[in-house]
């Protein structure tokens, strides 16, 4: 339970950071990034599911980077 808590703020923390970089470089496409990374760990539970989808969209942030 431990872990999925602490995956869970991992995740969160990364989606604060994308959301506040995107916000100021008007990127929308890393601000929804960053508030998908900041909300679902509240939909997911199960541990594999939340390292899954919090890996793909951290990823997904490095494909839209802007220069």
């Amino acid at each position: 339970m431990a872990t999925v808590l602490f995956a869970g703020v991992l995740f969160g923390s990364i989606g604060c950071g994308a959301f506040i970089y995107g916000k100021k470089r008007a990127s929308a496409a890393h601000m929804i990034l960053g508030a998908l990374l900041i909300g679902y760990p509240y939909f997911v539970s199960s541990l594999t599911s939340l390292i899954g989808i919090g890996l793909a969209l951290t990823a997904a942030l490095f494909l839209f980077k802007t220069t």
